[in-house]
């Protein structure tokens, strides 16, 4: 449905992105992610038609941004990290300015401020002025203006920004439900967030993309040959020594009851003669699988380069 195509930006002689491409698709919930100043606002800024790219193209359902930028505008909600309220509005006001952009008036725009306050959770601040609100309610506010017109895409910069725990649970399970009828791009510094609600990420880094996949194939990709988790149902068997002495074995450490972890360098066949040593043992293999990463590893190691 998006299609990111060698986007390059450049302010002044610097580029802060560099030959970004990625897509996302209908339907679908991605994760944003890269430190401060990685470039990721900057992508999201083009892919909106906030400003142009250098060099690159953006699409949606096939058709240019910028050369159909109406019509795309259309179909588009956008969060910033600081959603631009009207102090010296109410709410009520701000969503019926907004509204009233993309050409809903009279009963139309009543009934979308009806929709988005209940969705959002601001129905009891309607009344209220923008500027006397908290900066969580700010937040809703500002994530109701982007769902005004009922786009298909929403792309939301940091939604979560100055919650508290429980608005940040409310709000992430609001995006789950947004996303079973749209498509998201979600860019959030709480990878925990991320990995509750994406299935796939794209990761920036330095303005280039680093990464793009689902959690578990990256968790694959930078985990694999490091450590196995065993499980047994007989530990008491199980020889930590010996299977520290296989070749390829870094070492062997019980975690608790029947499970194990078992670090590893590679080398060829080392899984085949792990799993025929616990055999040997008779401790009962039941599982033996590689260790996921978090994405919070994941993440570390493709910022890094490590």
């Amino acid at each position: 449905m998006i299609s990111v195509n060698n986007v390059t930006k450049y302010f002044g002689d610097r580029a802060a992105v560099n030959d970004v491409s990625f897509t996302v698709n209908k339907g679908e919930i991605l994760g944003f992610l890269g430190p401060n100043g990685a470039g990721k606002t900057t992508t999201l800024r083009i892919m909106t038609g906030f400003f142009p790219p250098s060099q690159g193209t953006v699409t949606i359902d096939g058709q240019d941004v910028f050369e159909h930028p109406y019509e795309i505008k259309k179909k588009i909600g956008y969060m910033p990290e600081h959603p631009p309220l009207y102090y010296d509005m109410s709410a009520r006001e701000c969503l019926s300015f907004v509204a009233e952009i993309h050409g809903l008036r009279g009963s139309a725009a009543g009934s979308a401020i009806r929709r988005v306050s209940e969705l959002c959770g601001i129905t009891h601040m309607l009344d209220r002025l923008t500027g006397n609100l908290s900066k969580g309610y700010r937040q809703r506010v500002g994530l109701a203006h982007a769902l005004i017109h009922d786009p298909a895409i929403l792309i939301l910069d940091e939604p979560t920004s100055g919650l508290d725990p429980m608005q940040i649970i409310e709000i992430r399970e609001l995006i789950k439900n947004l996303g079973r009828e749209r498509t998201v791009i979600l860019s959030s510094h709480i990878l925990f967030e991320v990995t509750n609600v994406c299935k796939r990420v794209a990761i920036i880094n330095n303005g280039r993309i680093v990464a793009v996949d689902t959690i578990e194939k990256l968790s694959d990709k930078f985990g694999k040959g490091k450590q196995i988790v065993l499980t047994v149902t007989r530990p008491e068997r199980m020889d930590l020594k010996k299977l520290s002495s296989i070749d390829g074995v870094i070492d062997a450490v019980q975690d608790n009851g029947g499970r194990f972890t078992v670090s590893i360098s590679g080398g060829d066949n080392v899984l085949e003669r792990i799993s025929s040593e616990v055999v040997s043992m008779q401790a009962g293999l039941i599982e033996m699988k590689h260790a996921a990463m978090t994405l919070e590893e994941i993440f570390l190691k493709t910022v890094s380069g490590g």
